[in-house]
């Protein structure tokens, strides 16, 4: 190498770093809600406690999503499970194994300063409390593993499809039979394959004779902590709600052999489970006032409400989602995905519960801000007193108050829904023009929302400030 071409070298390095650098203080600094993960204990305090982990690397959708799941669409009737859906959250949102390196190498040692180290520093502390008496890390592999070489995919190097430990026993007084147990699990997911070489195995790293980077993980550091622990692995060559599919067939054998009950709020099905991962989401923002059904949300929601400091409140029905200010847009996630952007219109928010009447096919309704209501024909605001409606997408010149209007659906136009099927249709309240709240009006027979307060009650609060 010239010595030209070797300071060329060293410049690319340098930038590199500082690139770095520059994106790890603007986490810091804009995204605070990304630096964190979310703990969800369910269930009762019990000295036999279950605890879950995905999203320790976030090109693993299918780890991180069946945790949520757990979260959300699971509940404890005996025993107790502790739940970390997204442990490394930036991850998630960057697509990315690891932005400051791979999480799951750093359980034996990490510096104080890697942007890692508080993470990792109270996930130890969850591993090692008392009352945890098993460890589950959920993990996406690569192809399959096969105990001997089949092909470039099948083979002892891939991790798909397999139950890892990283020795046969562990010298404990519950669930150190390491091996047996995920024999147990192994069978149990085979009785349930969606295709047959689908099927799992065993995968015992032996850790302990030498395996220099699997020291590093978080299951042997549990096990140095004399906790059982174990990781399932589902094959990235399968689709989405596959994989999850089989995560959920693994935990609740593991379940089951702990002795925790539970109920399920879906079918284990393959379809089921991508019928609840892809509809089953919703956002709302500022204590209710705005709610959004995000299965067909358009990509990008014109003119939204933000207060004037651009801070955000909002709660999510689902921990993998979040908000994040990039450039001129607010960006709703959720896991890896990107599911809208808002286009803000920075105005004085009202702090304060509010009530509406409007007509609704005839038939007089009291509806709270944040409400989604059922139209099957028309509907009418009633007017109220230094109130100003507006309804998006609906004009009728001369009207600067659409209240009082009997408005149908070919009224409004349909580029205005939120939704890409054009059935759902935003009306804002402003009061001397400040915004006070939102209703949506929803036009689509086959979705009944008006049960959307009742999920977003026991919804995940976070916040975003700028």
């Amino acid at each position: 190498m010239s010595l030209g071409m070797l300071r060329l070298f060293k410049i690319f390095i340098y930038l590199s770093l500082f690139i770095t650098l520059l994106n790890a203080q603007k986490i810091n600094e804009s995204d605070n809600h990304l630096k964190d993960f979310d703990f969800i204990k369910k269930g009762f305090e019990s000295d036999n406690t279950l605890l879950v982990i995905g999203g320790i690397q976030g090109d693993e959708p299918g780890g991180f999503m069946a945790a949520s799941l757990l979260a959300t669409h699971y509940e404890i009737k005996k025993g107790s499970v502790w739940v970390i859906p997204n442990l490394n959250f930036y991850s998630i949102i960057k697509r990315s194994r690891g932005p400051y390196g791979d999480m799951n190498r750093k359980f034996a040692y990490i510096e104080t300063h890697d942007p890692d180290y508080k993470s990792i520093t109270r996930i130890k502390n969850y591993i090692t409390d008392e009352n945890v008496k098993l460890i589950l890390n959920l993990h996406d592999g690569s192809g399959y593993y096969r105990k001997e070489h089949v092909d470039w995919l099948h083979s002892p190097d891939r991790w798909g499809q397999s139950s890892i430990i990283d020795q046969k026993n562990l010298d404990i007084k519950k669930y150190g039979n390491l091996e047996e147990i995920s024999s147990e699990v192994c069978e149990y997911i085979n009785s349930y394959l969606i295709r047959e070489k689908d099927f799992y195995t065993i995968k015992n790293t032996e850790t302990r004779l030498g395996d220099k980077e699997m020291e590093k993980s978080l299951t042997y550091f549990a096990i140095n902590n004399g906790k059982a622990a174990f990781a399932n692995e589902a094959s990235k060559s399968l689709l989405l709600h596959e994989r999850v599919y089989y995560h959920l067939l693994a935990l609740e054998k593991y379940m089951q052999i702990m002795d925790i009950k539970y109920e399920r709020k879906f079918d284990l099905e393959p379809l089921s489970i991508k019928d609840v991962i892809d509809n089953d989401i919703y956002i709302s923002f500022y204590d209710n006032k705005i709610q959004l059904p995000l299965s067909e949300v358009r990509s990008i929601l014109n003119y939204f409400p933000i207060k004037k400091d651009g801070s955000l409140q909002f709660n999510v029905s689902n921990p993998l989602m979040t908000v994040v200010k990039e450039e001129e847009h607010y960006v709703i996630h959720y896991g890896n995905r990107e599911i809208a952007r808002l286009s803000p219109d920075y105005m004085d928010i009202i702090e304060k519960e509010d009530s509406i009447n409007l007509e609704v096919d005839g038939e007089n309704k009291t509806v709270q801000f944040g409400s989604i209501v059922n139209v099957n024909d028309n509907f009418m605001i009633t007017s109220m007193e230094n109130i100003r409606v507006n309804v998006i997408g609906f004009v009728k010149k001369g009207a600067k108050d659409e209240a009082g209007i009997k408005i149908e659906k070919s009224d409004i136009l349909q580029r205005y829904s939120i939704d890409k099927s054009g059935n759902i249709f935003r009306i804002e309240f402003y009061k001397n023009d400040k915004f006070t709240g939102m209703i949506l009006i929803n036009f689509d027979k086959e979705f009944d929302y008006e049960n959307l307060s009742k999920i977003m009650n026991n919804s995940t609060k976070k916040e975003l400030s700028l």
